[in-house]
């Protein structure tokens, strides 16, 4: 169990900054607007030489208790409360506010063990700086920059002697037996929600405001002795409704966070269908070929006539992912939620199947027979041999002639051949086809004068009998 050490200040302090520099990463969202960070992002320290511990980042306390400034501060308070020391980080170029001595008297009633750090004081003496926050009287303080990383070091030595030897935080691990499973879809379609559910407390913030989440969090949860790492996402939109930099940094770690993920649960809003932002959203989990399974949410707020009308949409427009399994829940009352286990869990295991070059090269063998290419300038593409090259998602190396002349809807077919075979469930099937090289092509035929006079002579023969 590692120390826990918690960043707790007001907002656009530089929380995130001092984060992603103690963590020696780019995790927590950083932007100069005020209360970019909402949720608890955690990440690990690892000083070279030194005892590692965890840190998490916080949203800024903006001294209201109301919306989503309030479940900001919330979030702050739970993370100070289960933290072995708290990083109260003050502003060094604007001094010391009214808010600072606000949070600073909450920590007192908190009884945390406290070390004030005075950040952004580049281009200013350190110890005039801490002059200003001495009235504080919480003990020595260190002034750093976290932008340009000075004082980092120090501040690293300090935690590590304030740290207990054991602590009560547990670090994020890299088991390949834990699914990786990101929850994606379009702002206001219940991710962090159900994100909570699973969890069985408030650990994200979840509103009706639409992008509430704006950052990428990733959380371990074990379920019915199964490991798991649920993250939660940002909302992604059409290109054309981004205008806020925040949100485009947020879509990238969203995108980020599919490519890492194994299995991508897209959430659906059963009451509004299948928009065409939805059917976006679908498309970037193919690009990266993740395994899949559609959650239509909110089916318990519907009618029996609704939901004979959102099945009709469903299988509408869902026919390009026919092969993802599509699970309807209430992450707000938790129903549905063994069924999207299941289809999680059928995912991943198709997703992550290995193959043997025998049993691949006999279902290409039987597929052929069954049926064969068209015909295509007089010539059949012929498919001699098959091996799997990766998984997740399934991707076989198949050889042959005349592979090029193969169409769209035989490849399709191909694909559809190997799902039923192999019985693959939500995950997409990739094929790439390698045609054998000829071995003469470039090289000219030069005959010999036995050759030459042999064809001299049919020439010959030819004209006498015309």
């Amino acid at each position: 169990m590692l120390p826990l050490v918690a960043i707790v200040g007001r907002p656009n302090v530089g929380k995130s900054t001092l984060f992603n520099a103690l963590t020696r990463t780019r995790d927590a969202l950083v932007h100069d607007e005020p209360g970019v960070t909402r949720d608890r992002h955690y990440g690990v320290c690892r000083p070279e030489g030194q005892r590692e511990f965890a840190v998490v980042d916080t949203g800024g306390i903006a001294g209201e208790d109301e919306g989503l400034v309030g479940a900001t501060a919330r979030q702050a308070r739970a993370a100070a409360a289960e933290a072995d020391l708290v990083l109260f980080i003050v502003d060094g170029r604007e001094g010391a506010s009214a808010l600072d001595d606000e949070i600073l008297a909450w920590l007192r009633r908190a009884a945390r063990p406290t070390m004030l750090v005075v950040n952004k004081t580049e281009g200013r003496d350190s110890q005039a700086a801490l002059n200003e926050f001495s009235r504080y009287g919480i003990g020595d303080g260190i002034a750093i920059s976290s932008a340009h990383r000075q004082g980092i070091d120090d501040l690293i030595d300090e935690v590590i002697a304030r740290l207990p030897e054991v602590g009560t935080s547990e670090e994020l691990d890299n088991d390949p037996a834990r699914i990786r499973v990101a929850f994606i879809g379009r702002p206001n379609v219940g991710k962090s929600t159900l994100v909570n559910r699973l969890l069985g407390e408030e650990r994200m913030i979840a509103s009706d405001v639409p992008g509430t989440t704006r950052d990428s969090v990733a959380i371990d949860m074990e379920r019915d002795g199964r490991l798991y790492r649920l993250i939660d996402t940002a909302g992604l939109r059409r290109k054309s409704r981004v205008d806020e930099a925040v949100e485009k940094f947020s879509i990238i770690k969203t995108l980020h966070a599919i490519e890492q993920c194994q299995v991508a649960v897209v959430m659906l809003d059963a009451g509004e269908g299948v928009t065409d932002q939805d059917a976006s959203v679908l498309g970037y989990a193919l690009d990266a070929g993740r395994a899949l399974v559609v959650a239509v949410n909110k089916w318990d707020g519907l009618t029996d006539y609704q939901r004979q009308q959102a099945e009709s949409l469903l299988a509408r427009k869902l026919g390009f992912v026919d092969w993802a399994e599509a699970v309807r829940i209430s992450a707000k009352h938790g129903s549905g939620l063994r069924e999207l286990f299941a289809a999680v869990h059928r995912a991943h295991a198709s997703a992550t199947h290995e193959f043997s070059t025998s049993e691949v090269t006999r279902a290409i063998e039987i597929a052929y027979e069954a049926n064969p290419p068209p015909v295509v300038r007089g010539h059949v593409a012929k498919l001699r041999f098959a091996h799997p090259i990766g998984s997740n998602p399934p991707t076989f190396a198949v050889h042959g002639n005349r592979l090029r002349t193969l169409s769209d809807s035989y490849k399709r077919y191909l694909e559809n051949f190997f799902r039923k075979r192999f019985k693959l469930v939500g995950t997409p099937v990739r094929f790439i086809f390698k045609e054998g090289s000829n071995p003469y092509e470039g090289k000219k035929n030069v005959l010999s004068d036995k050759q030459i006079a042999k064809k001299r002579r049919l020439i010959r023969h030819v004209k006498r009998g015309k």
